[in-house]
This record gives C-alpha cells, sequence and structure tokens, in this order.
C-alpha cells in the first residue's frame, strides 16, 4: 500500500527556514515514481511549488519560491525534502507532497496535481511574526 506522509510543519518568522520531509512507503523512490511538493492556501488554489522527476532527477520550481526553496530525495530513505529558506508570509499554507507514476518531467509534475495518484495528509507551515 502506497502511503506519503509529511511532517517538518510549525510556525515561522518572516525570513527563517524550514525543512518539510516527505517519507514514503510501498513503493520506491528511484523507479517510476515522481514527487511534487504542492500547497495550498485559504480560498486559492492548490498549486505545484517544486517537483523532481523520478527518470532523470531534474527539479522544476514555481516562480514565486524560485532560489528560496530547494527539493532534494534520499533514495536509501525513500524520502524526499523540501528546504525552505527565506520565508515570507504569502507562504503560509498547507503542503502537501504527491506521488505519480510513469516517466514525467519535472514542470509537468507540478503543473498537474489532478493526475497526481497519491497525496499525503498535508501539514501546515504559517510564516508569521
Amino acid at each position: 500500500q502506497v502511503q506519503l506522509e509529511e511532517s517538518g510543519g510549525g510556525l515561522v518568522q518572516p525570513g527563517g527556514s524550514l525543512r518539510l520531509s516527505c517519507a514514503g512507503s510501498g513503493f520506491t523512490l528511484d523507479y517510476y515514481a515522481n514527487i511534487g511538493w504542492f500547497r495550498q492556501a485559504p480560498g486559492k488554489e492548490r498549486e505545484g511549488v517544486a517537483c523532481i522527476s523520478s527518470s532523470d532527477g531534474s527539479t522544476y520550481y514555481a516562480d514565486s519560491v524560485q532560489g528560496r526553496f530547494t527539493i532534494s530525495r534520499d533514495n536509501a530513505k525513500n524520502t524526499v525534502y523540501l528546504q525552505r529558506n527565506s520565508l515570507k508570509p504569502e507562504d503560509t499554507a498547507v503542503y502537501y507532497c504527491a506521488r505519480v507514476g510513469g516517466v514525467w518531467n519535472s514542470e509537468s509534475i507540478c503543473d498537474n496535481y489532478y493526475a497526481m495518484d497519491y497525496w499525503g495528509k498535508g501539514t501546515l507551515v504559517t510564516v508569521s511574526s
């Protein structure tokens, strides 16, 4: 059974940093398991912020987080991370990780959240002073 579990959310001050983790089970990261980090703020549509392709390891970032967020994976731990620096109040949202199988490029993963086949339950991140 495929499962994803996010952790690492919480309250952080503007300008601060936080690392989110997405632990996977029931599948292996290095075998057609493309992972995306998505977020949804109140009243807004879910958006892909950082995604990583299983086939070539390429990464993609939304313009709003480019240069501040970094997605990485540890195949040995079957975990994907999202390091977030220089956080802003507008980064406040519930963050989800999701998986889709097959061959995808990283930008397409982020652009097609509705195509993800497994989702974690999400972790709330609040950026506030």
